[in-house]
């Protein structure tokens, strides 16, 4: 029997949508820019699959001058607990100094009285009679209003308040502030404002885009659900093929896979041909659930963060120049698809 060997590499998809920038995205960023005056403290989420990938340059560049708590969510579906994922937060933590660093699983009641503790802490430094007002804020469905909801749940025992949901764009407007930790004499306690998901304006690069897509940052109709599932079976070829061994022996083709993937978990179309995309969702959700393995997505090594760092020079474009590198993209994709015509 032949040794299965993963692909290297995947391949370049330039013909990716490189944006999901929505009008209720700028519309959310303008307001926090606006409100930020009244604003102690910015916790920044970003997903612990995708640390690198899942930050967005717009909120350092518009909230800046206030100090920032990053929490990195989601950590249940990514970490196990090994050295090697110590290490990687490690190199994390070092890399977003000076800015304080947590990592988070909301139903992890340990993890979330952390969150709190910070903002206890902070809180009390401000020592305001009014209380102190907080704003989360992250890429869309990062799990800002997860967070939120533990965060209140945990801290004074009160049921959610936020509407969360699998799919990006469930907050779209910037809420009324909640609060999450009970007052003292001093004080009023703690209070957190829910912002919507802001998208980055262009993504320079489609394997970022994939990388956002498969994590749920944009809706499952933008990217083809069999090309997210492609990208999966390479990540889960180099994490562990027998992870999958249950409904395919290990391959690299992603139509092999859907195919018995349908028919082992009875996807089928009438007259029992496999549904192909029904199979490539499912196959996206039991990853995002945790239940394809938990793994991270970006290489974290001192070298790709200080890669990183250079790369948000080109991420952190005003929202303008993210526009019309969009619209070069689709004029160049459109004579593409008129050469290909002649």
């Amino acid at each position: 029997m032949a040794t299965f060997i993963p692909r290297r590499a995947f391949p370049a998809l330039d013909s990716l949508p490189r944006s999901y920038f929505l009008g209720h995205h700028k519309a959310g960023l303008d307001k926090m820019r606006t409100m930020l005056s009244h604003i102690d403290l910015v916790i920044e989420c970003r997903d612990y699959r995708i640390p690198l990938t899942s930050r967005n340059p717009l909120f350092e560049a518009n909230l800046a001058g206030k100090e920032r708590l990053i929490v990195y969510t989601k950590k249940d579906l990514g970490s196990q607990g090994r050295l090697e994922d110590r290490t990687r937060e490690r190199l994390v933590q070092e890399s977003q100094k000076p800015s304080a660093v947590l990592f988070s699983d909301y139903k992890d009641k340990s993890s979330v009285r952390k969150v709190l503790e910070f903002a206890r802490t902070h809180a009390a430094v401000a020592d305001s009679l009014t209380g102190s007002r907080m704003m989360i804020v992250g890429m869309p469905n990062v799990g800002k209003s997860s967070l939120l909801n533990a965060l209140r749940g945990v801290g004074i025992h009160k049921g959610k308040v936020a509407h969360t949901g699998a799919q990006p764009g469930i907050t779209r407007k910037i809420g009324t502030s909640v609060k999450i930790i009970e007052g003292e004499e001093s004080g009023e306690g703690v209070y957190l404002m829910d912002t919507p998901g802001v998208f980055i304006p262009y993504v320079p690069h489609a394997e970022a885009m994939l990388k956002l897509a498969l994590c749920g940052s944009v809706k499952d109709t933008i990217i083809a659900p069999t090309t997210l599932a492609d990208y999966l079976l390479y990540h889960l070829n180099h994490y562990d093929p027998s992870i999958y061994g249950e409904y395919q022996a290990p391959t690299n083709d992603i139509n092999e896979f859907l195919h018995s993937l349908a028919q082992r978990t009875g996807r089928l179309h009438k007259g029992g041909a496999p549904d192909v995309e029904a199979s490539a969702l499912w196959m996206i959700q039991r990853w995002r659930n945790g239940h394809l393995g938990r793994f991270v997505l970006d290489e974290i090594t001192p070298e790709s963060l200080q890669a990183e760092s250079r790369a948000n020079e080109t991420m952190g474009l005003s929202l303008s120049q993210g526009r019309k590198m969009v619209k070069e993209l689709r004029r160049q994709r459109s004579r593409q698809r008129h050469l290909n015509t002649l």
